[in-house]
């Protein structure tokens, strides 16, 4: 399977993308139309970065209480919850007067479920395309969040010229319901991956051993502290155009979009192997332009130029799903997605914390500087992996092609 005509001939995976993308346009419309109502209120660099990138948080808390449900759950169960729950999120936020604490709330109860249902939403990709085929749907699928947040955030820019907040939640409320629908008339039932019950204990266990092996240690820390520094400097895009940051963020979307075409679509594994390194600097680098407080298209185009880098996630993940037992696939990519989405979330506290002492373009700055040194401190563990994984001989049960020198997770008691 090379092509999107093929990888769209699955009825599954269209579905599956569809109900992503309408997730995701809800996501950046209320995220701005938050963003922007919180910095009116307040004036908060700091909360408003909160806001817009710190619900993740909440998958720190997910990622240690229940995130086994990830495989001990059936696959569509889980994913229709976590958008029927977000759709009531939804609803809340367009209350008009709900207190900004409030609103907090609602963004990281939403987070929290989501938090728990994200690896059951990668782990059942595995299950619907084959396997040579993942990097090329998992691209594609990256591809439908850029180019949702291009829509998402030129859409919700434009509106909150015309509408309230409060209206542009609405429109998010609308999406999450279709994405809800779509989510659990266009998917089959599955099996749960794992027949243990969820429990905390078993969350924590599978944790444990995916962290003890220091290939996956490695790579886990690679996915997620440079991009999340990163995001750290988008967390400042409102203090620092204000009105036009939608412009940016679309910016940002649309390099993100062409980083995972190109890497996904036109390269071969070792070509994207060859990729990794040069694509993991690309990422930091240009922002360290933003010191200068470029004009706004100078800054589109840093911005543009620099997410192509978040494609180096691709090859990444690759060699996660190829180092760890199918039997926590859920859960293994749900750490993955929590702890990414998590350092994001921190990451982009600490820019707006950091914007509230000095000029935002300082700011980002510094957030790309360390990116830069964390890209190049993390990349030596990198080795432990490349350039892909080595069957174990005569290793039993599963499929013995993913059995790697990693070795496998074990998740009895």
């Amino acid at each position: 399977m090379r092509t999107y005509a093929e990888l769209f001939a699955v009825r599954e995976f269209r579905n599956l993308f569809l109900a992503n993308c309408a997730g995701i346009a809800a996501h950046t419309t209320s995220a701005l139309a938050l963003g922007a109502l919180t910095y009116a209120s307040t004036g908060s660099a700091l909360l408003t970065a909160l806001s817009m990138f710190g619900a993740p948080l909440a998958g720190v808390l997910g990622s240690l209480t229940l995130l086994s449900a990830a495989d001990s759950v059936p696959p569509r169960r889980a994913l229709t919850l976590a958008a029927l729950v977000a759709t009531a999120g939804a609803a809340l936020q367009a209350v008009p007067g709900l207190p900004l604490w409030a609103r907090f709330a609602v963004i990281f109860a939403t987070a929290y479920v989501g938090s728990v249902a994200g690896g059951a939403r990668w782990a059942l990709l595995t299950d619907i395309v084959p396997v040579d085929a993942y990097v090329l749907a998992r691209a594609t699928m990256n591809t439908s969040v850029g180019v949702m947040q291009i829509a998402g955030f030129g859409l919700a820019g434009v509106l909150l010229v015309w509408l309230s907040p409060y209206q542009v939640f609405l429109l998010a409320l609308a999406l999450r319901a279709v994405s809800a629908a779509v989510g659990w008339f266009g998917l089959a039932e599955r099996p749960a991956r794992a027949t243990e019950r969820v429990t905390v204990a078993r969350t924590h266990r599978v944790n444990r051993a995916l962290w003890a092996d220091p290939g996956r240690r490695s790579l886990l820390l690679n996915l997620w502290l440079p991009g999340g520094l990163i995001v750290g400097c988008e967390a400042l895009f409102v203090p620092y155009a204000g009105d036009r940051a939608g412009f940016l963020l679309s910016a940002a979307a649309l390099g993100m979009l062409i980083g995972d075409v190109v890497v996904g679509r036109f390269l071969t594994p070792a070509r994207r192997e060859q990729w990794v390194h040069p694509l993991r600097l690309l990422l930091a680098l240009p922002y360290l332009a933003i010191l200068l407080s470029p004009p706004l298209p100078v800054a589109m185009a840093v911005a543009l130029i620099a997410s192509v880098g978040y494609a180096a996630t691709l090859p990444l993940q690759e060699r996660l799903i190829a180092h760890s037992p199918p039997e926590a696939r859920g859960q293994v990519l749900g750490l993955h997605g929590n702890g990414m989405l998590a350092a994001q979330a921190v990451c982009a506290a600490l820019a707006g914390a950091a914007a509230d002492l000095v000029a935002p373009s300082r700011a980002v700055a510094l957030l790309a500087a360390a990116a830069l040194v964390a890209t190049v401190a993390l990349t030596p563990g990198l080795r432990r992996t490349a350039p892909g994984p080595v069957p174990v001989p005569g290793a039993g049960g599963g499929n013995a092609g993913e059995r790697t020198r990693s070795g496998p997770v074990t998740t009895a008691p």
